[in-house]
């Protein structure tokens, strides 16, 4: 007996159509299994991987079909899955690529643009030599120089006013530093000074 059920069954489990399904149920009269063999044979569906025998009383074939072709649903959706978390990914990764060649890393020194580069370049540098990066960074700020993130996506965002803060700190504290060593100098000058007259007066 040819039913729906058995229809829909088989046309999951081999990948044909209902017509095609119905037709290969007709030629053994609603035996799911052996309408399997005959697809088999036909090259239409392959073989199982596994060696063995095929039994046909109508339950257990039923549900060996049953199985099969929730296996083969399972190792779709699985399949589909990852295509699509690895799309998802992708995709995320040429967004942020995108932004990071149409957004810069800049140097100003004296309200001058020194060097402009795409925030992509700046931080493959930052990951591959960060020991040179870094400690050049650092020694910029000492001598006056400013950083600046600029772009369609970037401009004048917290990141600036915090980078600016940063190179104003810095400025500060140089400039305090060389009042101090400036005050150092002369105030030991002096001291020679007086040293030196005072020997003399003694002599």
């Amino acid at each position: 007996m040819i039913t729906f059920e058995k229809v829909e069954k088989l046309r999951e489990y081999a990948g044909i159509s209902y017509e095609e399904a119905k037709k290969e149920l007709e030629k053994t009269d609603g035996d799911l299994l052996e309408a399997v063999v005959n697809l088999e044979k036909e090259g239409k569906i392959k073989e199982p991987k596994a060696k063995g025998y095929y039994k046909s009383s109508g339950k257990e074939q039923e549900e060996e079909v049953v199985k099969n072709t929730e296996n083969r649903s399972e190792d779709k959706a699985r399949g589909s899955n990852f295509t699509e978390t690895l799309k998802n990914i992708m995709g995320w990764l040429g967004k942020i690529i995108k932004k990071g060649n149409t957004n810069y890393f800049k140097i100003i020194k004296d309200d001058n643009l020194i060097l402009e580069i795409p925030l992509t370049a700046f931080a493959l540098l930052l990951f591959f030599a960060f020991w040179i990066v870094i400690p050049a960074l650092v020694i910029g700020l000492v001598f006056g120089y400013r950083y600046n993130l600029g772009g369609p996506d970037l401009d004048e965002t917290k990141v600036n006013k915090a980078m600016d803060s940063v190179s104003d700190a810095t400025k500060q504290a140089v400039d305090s530093m060389t009042d101090a060593a400036g005050k150092f100098s002369k105030d030991s000058k002096k001291d020679k000074g007086e040293n030196h007259n005072g020997e003399n007066t003694n002599n």
